[in-house]
């Protein structure tokens, strides 16, 4: 993260340094709500070092025009900004992410023939693995995926990687409400249980072990109930945009 810290000191010297004083805070506040949900070799300097290079890039790109407050959009740009460094030093090995496709795609195929949802001992079954194999491709999974709900992938592709909050307005307000519609939908529609978890952990930002106090669960069976629902809703949202085509 050196290069990191060295752009945004040569940065700052041309930047009017109101706002970025005025909203330093934010920065740190926002590193230590994710530092707590993230892994423990994600260290909290690094996460403050990128989210400084998104307040910065923030307070050039501004537009009062675009209808929101500076704090809202520089927030937007400074988690953006940590998550990018995550994601560009994933240490999961592409093994894990392989196996992770091949079950988005076992629920994808299960859940379309069956019209319900899959089960795990089904899930387990079509891969040809045991279901302690299963569970600990979840655990694995759900060790090494950076995911909120509006950032859910398919495959490694974002679905809203095409707002870009680099570029405002590339996608108008009703397009970006109808895709956070959708998400909401398939949410709504996963088994108790992964609705559960992923209301405690995005809804009450809970961590893994309160949610595992609250269900009386340990904490990896709630690692992997959370990867669980995380890629059976990749595997509907990758069926709701095919069908969308």
């Amino acid at each position: 993260m050196r290069g990191a810290a060295m752009y945004a000191s040569q940065q700052s010297i041309s930047m009017p340094n109101t706002l970025i004083e005025k909203h330093a805070p934010l920065v740190k506040r926002i590193a230590c709500h994710l530092i707590n949900r993230l892994p423990a070799c994600v260290q909290l300097e690094d996460l403050v070092q990128a989210g400084m290079i998104g307040l910065l890039e923030a307070s050039r790109n501004y537009d009062e025009g675009q209808g929101a407050s500076f704090e809202t959009y520089a927030g937007i740009r400074i988690r953006g900004a940590m998550l990018d460094e995550i994601r560009k030093n994933d240490w999961a090995p592409r093994s894990v992410h392989r196996k992770a496709r091949m079950v988005a795609q076992a629920v994808r195929d299960i859940e379309h023939q069956e019209g319900r949802d899959a089960r795990d001992t089904e899930i387990a079954s079509s891969l040809e693995i045991s279901l302690e194999e299963y569970y600990k491709i979840l655990q694995d999974n759900s060790y090494h995926k950076i995911l909120s709900v509006e950032e859910l992938c398919i495959g490694e592709e974002s679905i809203l990687d095409s707002i870009s909050d680099n570029s405002p307005g590339i996608l108008d307000g009703l397009q970006r409400d109808d895709m956070q519609r959708v998400i909401s939908e398939a949410i709504a529609s996963l088994p108790e249980r992964e609705r559960l978890v992923m209301a405690l952990y995005y809804d009450d930002e809970l961590n893994l072990r309160e949610i595992g106090a609250v269900m009386g669960v340990s904490e990896s069976r709630v690692s992997q109930i959370h990867s669980q629902a995380v890629i059976r809703l990749q595997a509907r949202m990758a069926n709701r945009l095919k069908e969308g085509q």
